[in-house]
């Protein structure tokens, strides 16, 4: 197990190389430049010189991406054009947040979704099926700034149960978690459900109904354990997908967190700190991936013996 653990660490060294090389690129690549927004109004050719010397911009692309990379490498994130904070800094200010929130989200998602989906397979190609199947899919395909902005709508101003925006309590986590977390349980009802029809339909439970025992017993204690494994793959893989949902959510909740200063940065052309965050979120879906592959380890014996 250890050398399996090894050889998938160093399998993410050279993705990480090349996610890092692509985010590099593509912000230098897109129209603006972050120094516009610093230099007042009438300043010469000397003075823009004089900034983009100060922060390497007059730099080659390559020599940039070479710099940047062993700062990070060495835990510098560099320091925003803008307000000229320490990126670390101002991460580590708003990270909370959104790991917050996106904890609750797959919390949420994750017991709901495996909940409707064994209630769905219990009752396959029944009503209860089609009703909590065919919400999943309506679920599944709202897009998730929309139905929060329904949500605040309905929940904040209509009947002012929480508040539209902000991150002060427990009350302004439930809307965006909703939000995000509607998307994440449709997604799990339908790998669960489809897991228990098929963990269902295999040998071992016939033998077990033989045996004379109950069918709920069956199904929660023998039948869900082994339709957990694909399940518990895809909530591990959805934790980096969570956090890069939360961007848009979280603007349009007004929340601070990595998502709203992502979008403040770009705007702003901020390089610094728009690598910095979606640097945070490519290795959340790293580490997400990583997670779900142990698990299923963990988990399957037929994955354990064939890494041996």
């Amino acid at each position: 197990m250890l050398d399996y653990l090894i050889r998938r660490v160093l399998l993410l060294l050279p993705v990480f190389l090349a996610v890092s090389a692509i985010i590099f690129l593509i912000l230098h690549l897109i129209p603006g430049d972050p120094v516009d927004n610093l230099l007042k109004v009438g300043s010469g050719p000397d003075a823009r010189a004089k900034i983009e010397a100060k922060y390497g911009l007059d730099q080659p692309l390559i020599v940039q991406y070479g710099m940047w990379l062993g700062n990070v490498l060495q835990g510098d994130l560099g320091t925003s054009i803008i307000t000229r904070r320490p990126v670390s800094s101002m991460i580590a200010q708003v990270l909370p947040n959104s790991l917050m929130l996106g904890g609750f989200a797959l919390l949420f998602s994750s017991i709901m979704g495996i909940i409707l989906g064994i209630v769905a397979a219990a009752y396959r190609d029944r009503w209860p099926d089609q009703i909590i199947m065919g919400g999943v899919l309506l679920g599944s395909t709202l897009p998730s700034f929309w139905l929060g902005l329904l949500l605040i709508l309905a929940f904040s101003v209509q009947l002012s149960w929480f508040p539209v925006s902000g991150a002060r309590g427990w009350e302004s986590l439930v809307l965006p978690v909703l939000t995000i977390g509607l998307g994440g349980m449709a997604l799990v009802a339908r790998v669960t459900r489809v897991s228990m029809i098929d963990a269902a339909s295999r040998d071992f439970v016939l033998l077990l109904h033989a045996k004379g025992l109950s069918p709920a017993r069956i199904r929660l204690r023998h039948v869900l354990r082994h339709a957990l494994i694909p399940v518990v793959t895809i909530l591990a893989l959805r934790i980096g997908w969570i956090l890069g949902g939360a961007v848009t959510v979280e603007y349009v909740f007004a929340r601070p967190g990595l998502g709203l200063t992502l979008i403040k940065a770009l705007a702003q052309h901020d390089y610094p700190v728009v690598q910095a965050c979606l640097l945070m979120l490519a290795i959340a879906v790293m580490l997400g991936t990583l997670l779900g592959d142990i698990l299923q380890a963990l988990m399957d014996p037929r994955v354990r013996s064939a890494m041996t």
